[in-house]
């Protein structure tokens, strides 16, 4: 199963774009969507494929951090 993981763009350059994931800071493509610094976006296989507003990253956020506090 694969997983696309909401993140906040904090740097462009060029076709390149710096996510930050709750601390951790990952390089992504962002020739795919039009994206700015400060946007929302969900990342798939090392690539922004979507920008989302911040209700969604919010609920997004929420689903991960409950996911990640369950325990088997």
């Amino acid at each position: 199963m694969c997983v696309a993981l909401p993140g906040k763009v904090v740097k462009i350059e060029g076709t390149k774009a710096t996510v930050d994931f709750n601390g951790n800071i990952v390089n992504a493509e962002a020739g795919l969507v039009n994206v700015k610094v400060g946007d929302n976006v969900l990342v798939h296989a090392g690539c922004i494929i979507q920008t989302m507003d911040d209700e969604m990253a919010d609920e997004m956020n929420e689903l991960f951090n409950e996911i990640e506090g369950l325990t088997i």
